[in-house]
């Protein structure tokens, strides 16, 4: 489950950030983090702090909370399709 919602919040990072037209080089820079560690982010690949999506949603000049809209109900989705691969 967790690495579920690191995927979910990675993705929206991503989409929020193509849709602004931002490179990762770009909001890495703008958020003080490494380009590697917004890329693992993205990916979902490592459990981020809410300091570090604090930082990006300033960098992108949105809400904490905009990450975080709706997201049990696209977790609740994931794990069922999920469930339905085994």
């Amino acid at each position: 489950m967790k690495s579920v919602v690191s995927i979910i919040i990675g993705k929206r990072v991503r989409k929020i950030r193509i849709s602004q037209g931002k490179s990762m080089t770009t909001l890495a820079n703008e958020s003080d983090m490494e380009y590697v560690q917004l890329s693992r982010i993205e990916l979902g690949q490592i459990n981020t702090t809410i300091f570090q999506l604090y930082k990006i949603s300033q960098s992108l000049g949105i809400k904490l909370e905009d990450f975080f809209n709706n997201i049990d109900d696209e977790i609740h989705q994931e794990l069922i399709s999920s469930s339905k691969k085994i």
